[in-house]
């Protein structure tokens, strides 16, 4: 099972997606979620838009193809407990990770899930987290 970062949805609906991206997906339909968080970014850059046909495109794209096929994971209990250790051990190192990708990244752990993102090096500090780049490979 995978869990799809905001930058991996977003290619989805770019006018020429990445092929290896809708590859990936296409291939693995069936075994892909996305965050809370996730949902959150993805809503606040569609509202963040001027009224127009881009943001009415975006906003379809959201509600008709997200959200009506890909689960969205709650930020839970487990999930915050373990973002709040890695934070405090990263914070101890002098790193501050961005507060969000803490929560993707607890989401993703503490399911099981192969966290796939463009941004490979936003999760590396978080141990035991499996990431995958499907921009690369195709």
């Amino acid at each position: 099972m995978f869990l799809l970062d905001t930058n991996v949805i977003s290619d989805m609906a770019k006018k020429q997606p990445n092929p290896g991206v809708i590859e990936k997906i296409k291939k693995h339909q069936h075994e892909i979620s996305t965050a809370a968080p996730v949902w959150h970014e993805l809503q606040f850059g569609c509202f963040r838009l001027p009224f127009s046909k881009q943001r009415n495109y975006l906003e379809s794209f959201l509600e008709n193809v997200i959200r009506q096929n890909i689960d969205i994971l709650p930020y839970e209990e487990k999930a915050a407990q373990w973002h709040a250790l890695n934070r405090a051990r990263l914070s101890a190192e002098g790193k501050t990770p961005s507060f969000v990708d803490g929560q993707i990244a607890g989401i993703a752990y503490t399911n099981g899930l192969i966290l796939v993102t463009r941004n490979m090096s936003d999760f590396r500090a978080f141990p035991d987290l499996q990431i995958r780049n499907w921009h690369r490979s195709v």
